[in-house]
């Protein structure tokens, strides 16, 4: 991948000499104003670009075959990833819809279902505290 990236780099930097000479020969037109540089450039990339393009075939070739294997396996990582955390989410979610309403009201309380059962039975049992009118 180094490799392929350093002959694109070379084939844009004899792209940028020659277009360079080009602009300042009269040749190729100049960018308007203070926008030379960046017209240099621009024309590079459109040049160069093409020319990796067909240039490159074999090499990027060759790249890609190195990079697909780990590619792959992080893919198919990633698609496990997805399936236990959809599996995860599939058993909450079915766990909330099975539980009775009364047992979901509870748990979204904080309380578990004993603790709820066991405290409405002594507030029954206490009196209301309050003035008789």
């Amino acid at each position: 991948m180094l490799r392929y990236t350093l002959m694109r780099l070379g084939i844009f930097v004899g792209c940028f000499v020659v277009v360079w000479a080009l602009v300042y020969s009269g040749i190729a037109p100049r960018g308007l104003g203070a926008s030379n540089g960046m017209w240099i450039v621009v024309l590079s990339l459109l040049v160069s670009a093409p020319i990796s393009f067909v240039a490159l075939r074999k090499e990027r070739d060759r790249a890609s075959a190195r990079i697909a294997p780990r590619l792959d396996r992080s893919i198919d990582r990633v698609k496990s990833n997805l399936a236990a955390n959809r599996s995860q989410e599939d058993e909450v979610d079915d766990e909330a819809r099975t539980q009775s309403p009364e047992t979901a009201e509870t748990a979204g309380n904080g309380e578990s279902g004993e603790a709820a059962e066991s405290a409405e039975p002594a507030k029954a049992a206490q009196p209301a505290s309050g003035k008789a009118s």
